[in-house]
């Protein structure tokens, strides 16, 4: 049995739609950081970090949301990593850039739009992480320029892990308008029924 730890609106939530991308069944089990569940003694067992998300997968735990997804793929799913060892290298590429250099100026904004209050942001910070994201996102259009997806044309677990980092622009009000291949990308993502079901989790 695979139990994953923490709610599918965090960052745990690629590590949900991986689930439903697998199709295999799993038990979620929120953490409750405002009574601070994530520091206590049980849960630290499971992750020392004290952070979500967390797996166990039959006594086997790992953290770590793109490792989470690159283990689950592999066991369950290998398809979702190509079909050679250059499709492996990419999906781990394009997982890395996105966690590395795309997901910090995104989460930059994140935090001083929804968690410091109005009177307190830093518009500084803000200002300088959205400089950030031009060139990132046109490194993400052009790849995508004359392919359906990162690799090639089929999806793959390098699609669903960057897609969940270009989908905090979304929550940051951040334009994407005239980028026209990502957003051809994401509405052909949209489709999969696994995504669906996964923003479904997220009501």
């Amino acid at each position: 049995m695979i139990t994953i730890y923490g709610s599918p609106k965090s960052s745990s939530g690629r590590c949900f739609w991986c689930l439903e991308e697998i199709g295999a069944k799993y038990e979620a089990k929120s953490v409750n950081f405002k009574e601070k569940e994530h520091k206590s003694e049980a849960y630290l067992k499971i992750n020392p970090n004290g952070k979500v998300p967390a797996l166990v997968d039959d006594g086997f735990v790992m953290s770590e949301s793109m490792a989470i997804n690159l283990y689950l793929a592999e066991k369950y799913k290998p398809e979702l990593l190509g079909k050679s060892i250059n499709d492996k290298a990419k999906v781990s590429q394009w997982s890395i850039w996105a966690i590395a250099d795309l997901q910090p100026p995104l989460i930059d904004i994140f935090i001083q739009l929804v968690f410091v209050p109005e009177e307190r942001r830093d518009t500084a910070a803000i200002e300088k992480a959205q400089k950030k994201l031009p060139d990132l996102l046109e490194i993400l259009d052009t790849q995508l320029e004359n392919n359906d997806y990162l690799i090639g044309n089929e999806f793959s677990l390098a699609d669903l892990n960057v897609n969940s980092v270009v989908s905090i622009c979304f929550h940051v009000n951040y334009d994407l308008s005239k980028y026209e291949n990502i957003k051809r990308w994401l509405s052909k993502i949209g489709e999969r029924p696994a995504f669906k079901k996964y923003m479904e989790l997220c009501q």
